[in-house]
């Protein structure tokens, strides 16, 4: 297995999201997926994980966990996305599924879903997305925000490495190639808490 590069290089300039942020795409994806009222959600994970959940709490339906990914241990592996876990049949057939993921980019992950969902005799199925890319935004029913900056989401800025906290070194060579560097300004602002059960 080889590291295969992402196509970080069509990105241009930064999009910032926030957990406020997060929240009020999520509410906007609600309110526009009302009308279709979904019996399940199916979430793609692990970015897709963030607003499947959140969405199906707002719409009070179950929610199932699906895998697909061209990563090992979050490193790009595979030129084409593979199945890790697979949509469960049992519950699919004839019902109105909403696939739900965290960005579209060239919508092979999504229309790889999609297929499966659909000879799984689902009796509807919609794709909702927090973030598209313009070349993959025809491909989503429903999009938060269409954007080609690079998206820093709020749960993958900072990672644990070697026991510290640190920049995740995914942004920090996606940033290299727009000549920037990581800024205390890019961090979450949020308490680091001192945990009431099992801390050092």
């Amino acid at each position: 297995m080889t590291e295969v590069p992402y196509a970080y290089q069509n990105r241009e300039g930064i999009q910032l999201i926030s957990w406020n942020n997060f929240f009020g795409i999520c509410k906007g994806i609600a309110g526009a997926v009302y009308p279709y009222r979904p019996d399940l959600i199916l979430a793609i994970g692990r970015g897709g994980y963030y607003p499947g959940t959140l969405l199906a709490h707002m719409h009070q339906v179950e929610i199932y966990p699906v895998r697909l990914s061209r990563r090992v241990r979050d490193v790009v592996t595979y030129q084409h996305p593979r199945w890790l876990v697979r949509p469960p049949a049992s519950v699919i057939q004839a019902q109105r599924v909403l696939i739900v993921d965290e960005i579209c980019d060239s919508g092979e992950t999504l229309t790889m879903v999609t297929k499966k969902i659909q000879a799984l005799d689902a009796g509807a199925v919609r794709r909702a997305v927090l973030y598209s890319h313009s070349w993959g935004a025809s491909i989503p029913d429903y999009i938060g925000l269409i954007t080609d900056r690079l998206i820093l989401n709020p749960w993958d800025r900072e990672i644990l490495l070697d026991g510290s906290f640190q920049f995740h070194p995914e942004y920090v060579q996606a940033l290299a190639q727009q000549g920037l560097k990581p800024t205390s300004d890019m961090l979450i602002e949020a308490p680091r808490f001192k945990i009431a059960k099992g801390g050092v």
